[in-house]
């Protein structure tokens, strides 16, 4: 998958489309690609902006300043016009953000106490029967970031003051799924062979339901 950062991303978008949006009137979204899109918003879209502009009438009395368009558009968003491109930094709207996004995101790793369901139905059984083992959602999260298109949308700052929040959306399911039972099935049957306070132990009736759902026989251990 690919780490969409937004502290350090530059989105780009065509200045004459913009404007074009922006001038309409109408509500419109940016992508994090530099796409405009109007509604309904495509649910397979990432967005940094949703929104309408409603452009204040001018007054003899007030005249208006000519505002930014970060002022425009109402946001926090470090926005540079640069020949023909508008250029956007969107890290300070980062809860914002989260707003447009969440419904469609896969995996939801924005609070502080981490991944804790998949909203794919598929995903879900799996990591909830591997929780039986203690292999949390954090590790199969990164067995299909390593393997699977995707994005991770996030911020993230690196040092001494480190700080992670972030949303996943999974391009190829059928990846992500089979990365993810065939992790967990190999880390299972690494545990039973393993971890020798099974060997002689008797499964509680959840983990000998987890052992059938990955087609896994519970080893013989010699007396």
């Amino acid at each position: 998958m690919h780490k969409f950062n937004l502290v350090k991303e530059i989105i780009s978008v065509d200045k004459t489309t913009m404007m074009r949006a922006i001038n309409s009137g109408k509500p419109f979204g940016i992508t994090i690609s530099g796409e405009i899109h109007h509604p309904p918003y495509d649910t397979n879209s990432i967005y940094i902006y949703q929104g309408c502009i409603e452009r204040a009438a001018p007054s003899a009395l007030t005249p208006a300043k000519p505002k930014s368009l970060a002022e425009l558009m109402g946001t926090s968003m470090q926005v540079v016009e640069a020949d023909d491109r508008i250029l956007i930094k969107a890290a300070r709207e980062w809860q914002t953000i989260m707003g447009y996004n969440l419904t469609n995101a896969d995996y939801d790793d924005t609070t502080g106490d981490g991944i804790a369901e998949f909203s794919d139905s598929e995903l879900e059984d799996i990591g909830w029967q591997a929780t039986e083992f203690s292999i949390g959602y954090r590790d199969i999260v990164e067995e299909i970031e390593a393997h699977c298109e995707g994005t991770l949308l996030c911020i993230e700052n690196e040092g001494d003051s480190y700080q992670f929040s972030g949303m996943g959306f999974i391009d190829d399911r059928a990846c992500a799924r089979k990365t993810a039972f065939d992790y967990c099935k190999l880390r299972i049957e690494a545990i039973l062979k393993e971890d020798t306070s099974y060997h002689h132990a008797e499964l509680t009736s959840d983990e000998e339901e987890a052992l059938e759902f990955f087609g896994i026989s519970f080893p013989v251990y010699p007396a």
